[in-house]
């Protein structure tokens, strides 16, 4: 490690938070792909089932995408407070700073903006990721981050989530994001397969699918709030103690999961209670293409090259 200005080494040049995350971003991109092409063939459905096509597949594809996005996101639990703070190791400058800690299923991110940004001749923005998913090694991305000579309270947080800290909040939050993560993905499995039954003659099992759905979707929350119940210990930055509260994240997949609960018990109830009026509604566009297409006019269809043959003058007359 090398030194810089007689302290540890530092960022020379000024560090800007980055916006969404990549695999967030593609899955944003692909559901809004799909629902703009739905919208381009939108105008060739007739009647009123254009608007009942509207509201299923866009309800339909909302609840694919929170589902899948929800896993990349850091917003399951956030926290921040403004503080006066020491800025650098080995120095007895201190910076009035807004410090974030965002935790997700698969990492957290810890966020420094100066208030103001530009302070010691510096400018002080810094949106750091230490991710603990399969694959990654959290303690090596900790030891990374102590070479790079980030700023203290950084480093004082991303320390506070080391598999060596005695807080225990990596074992803690690890654990409960896979467990989060793993419903998260069977209930997009069986989101998937309650549209094919839905687009089949068995609403019942659609039904079925998507209780099941908002029941995992349910439990990952559950799964998520389980680390509530441990004592956690304090996070204290200069004179504040950050503490964190349920994130958009969170309550947007809990609002998820009770949606489809309720369209499943809808579905269900109606296939016992009024199974024709659930298959006429399900079946909107069949409906309506058979009223568009009743009474119309026969369709004459003459072959000018029968009395070529001698054959009888014979017409043939079909009802579309």
């Amino acid at each position: 490690m090398t030194l810089w200005n007689g302290e540890l080494s530092f960022y020379p040049q000024p560090r800007h938070a980055p916006g969404f995350s990549v695999p967030l971003l593609i899955v944003i991109l692909v559901f809004l792909a799909l629902a703009a092409s739905f919208l381009l063939i939108l105008p060739g459905i007739r009647g009123h089932s254009r608007w009942f096509w509207l509201v299923r597949v866009l309800l339909s594809l909302f609840i694919g995408a929170e589902i899948v996005a929800v896993n990349f996101s850091a917003q399951w639990s956030v926290g921040g407070i403004n503080t006066n703070t020491s800025y650098k190791a080995f120095s007895a400058a201190r910076v009035s700073a807004h410090v974030g800690l965002h935790i997700g299923l698969e990492g957290i991110n810890i966020t420094l903006t100066g208030t103001p940004v530009h302070q010691l001749n510096e400018t002080i923005d810094y949106n750091e990721h230490f991710k603990w998913r399969l694959g990654e090694n959290y303690a090596a991305e900790y030891w990374d981050a102590l070479e790079k000579g980030l700023p203290d309270p950084v480093l004082y947080l991303a320390e506070k989530f080391t598999p060596s800290s005695p807080c225990g909040l990596y074992r803690q939050y690890r654990l409960a994001g896979h467990f989060a993560s793993a419903a998260l993905w069977v209930a997009f499995c069986f989101w998937l397969l309650s549209n094919a039954l839905l687009s089949m003659p068995v609403p019942l099992h659609g039904g079925l699918a998507l209780l099941t759905a908002g029941a995992f979707a349910l439990f990952s929350t559950f799964a998520f709030a389980s680390i509530s119940s441990v004592p956690l210990c304090p996070l204290r930055l200069g004179s504040s103690t950050l503490t964190t509260h349920y994130g958009a994240a969170f309550w947007v997949t809990l609002a998820t999961g009770i949606l489809c609960l309720l369209l499943g018990v809808a579905v269900v109830s109606l296939h016992y209670s009024r199974p024709s009026a659930l298959r006429t509604f399900l079946d909107q566009s069949v409906k309506n293409y058979g009223s568009q297409v009743k009474g119309s006019l026969p369709l004459i269809l003459n072959n000018p090259l029968h009395k070529q043959f001698g054959a009888l003058d014979l017409t043939t007359s079909t009802n579309l």
